[in-house]
């Protein structure tokens, strides 16, 4: 038992330890209640969706693996400010639906409405917070998943997930023409004519990157992106170069840092908030398709290997996808002079 409260008397209000109040052994038991009262929560009936949140995200954020992902969640709750106040006992599905079709954050000044895939994240928030909830006991149901997201809201989300396009001719031409003068641009070049992953530019070190040979090494996501070397192509060698004196200069173990994004000098990550951020500016700026996202460099990348005839099963190992044909995989030893040549036949 825990105390909770005090009665006007003064007398101890106790109640069960939640959400386990029954042990094996009393050495159990003890530990248990020594763990609650190093960091005593209180989670009665009273308590509202903003404490909620607060209690929710202090456990579950330990278990994210990436500071971005948290970031997410906190972006997605300025959204849900209508219910802030509210008791967590008297939240029914028509007040996350509230928040999912009708919310409204603050954004550098400016108001904004959840989109597709904001929808989407209020959603999932409330699955896993209420989850949390009914685990202590303070509601009986989950009402975020009494719904799905309404036909149109996933029709509009699906539209956006398969959204990934190359660049134009007169946009890759305004990109180069600001390769010296814009930051990011030199990034989405460099992504354009090597095919990595937004997370995976972030993650490019030094020590694995060979200017004499002219080569990354770095990958991520499978075990085909895992740890590939791939050709730095002769266009982008100038740019991989400068941000290569850049990075000994802060100095920094990784090639691409977000010094001008960063708030403190001491955190220079390279993350894909802060790629998004830039690309977001830079594709605003120039007046590129609005609906261009981190992704379509990678894109680019794969349209233009194609469209200039690279061997297929070089694409696939310079992008890190899987090769199927087993043949190709296991036999078929290739000469890395070989994936240059085909990774300069892009123009």
């Amino acid at each position: 038992m825990v105390t909770v409260g005090k009665t006007p008397v003064g007398r101890p209000i106790c109640k069960p330890l939640k959400p386990d109040s029954y042990f094996p052994t009393y050495n159990d038991a003890y530990a248990a209640l020594a763990e609650y009262n190093k960091n005593p929560y209180d989670l009665g009936p009273s308590i509202t969706v903003k404490e909620l949140y607060e209690k929710w995200t202090e456990e579950y954020f330990e278990t994210l693996k990436s500071d971005s992902s948290a970031r997410a969640v906190k972006a997605t709750w300025a959204y849900c400010s209508s219910v802030y106040d509210m008791r967590v006992l008297d939240v029914r599905a028509r007040h996350v639906k509230g928040c999912m079709y009708e919310g409204v954050a603050i954004i550098r000044g400016i108001e904004r409405r959840p989109s597709s895939s904001i929808k989407n994240k209020i959603k999932s928030l409330f699955n896993l917070m209420l989850d949390y909830a009914l685990e202590y006991e303070l509601v009986d149901r989950n009402y975020a998943r009494s719904f799905n997201l309404s036909e149109e809201a996933v029709k509009e989300m699906m539209t956006v997930k398969k959204g990934h396009i190359a660049f134009t001719d007169v946009e890759m031409k305004s990109l180069w023409a600001h390769a010296e003068d814009k930051i990011y641009v030199d990034v989405i070049l460099i992504q354009c004519y090597s095919g990595w992953r937004p997370q995976e530019l972030g993650l490019l070190e030094l020590e694995n990157i060979d200017l004499e040979n002219w080569t990354f090494k770095g990958g991520m996501k499978t075990e085909a992106g895992t740890d590939r070397t791939i050709p730095i192509h002769s266009r982008i060698q100038p740019l991989v170069l400068r941000k290569y004196k850049e990075a000994e200069a802060l100095p920094s173990k990784y090639l691409f840092n977000s010094v001008s994004s960063a708030s403190n000098r001491k955190d220079i990550r390279f993350t894909y908030d802060r790629y998004q951020k830039g690309f977001t500016r830079i594709r605003d700026e120039l007046k590129l398709n609005p609906a261009h996202r981190p992704h379509d460099g990678r894109t680019h990348f794969v349209t233009s290997a194609k469209k200039y005839g690279v061997d297929e099963y070089a694409i696939k190992y310079i992008v890190g996808h899987k090769i199927s044909d087993i043949t190709e995989r296991v036999y078929t030893k290739r000469e890395f002079d070989w994936l240059k040549e085909e990774m300069e036949k892009i123009k």
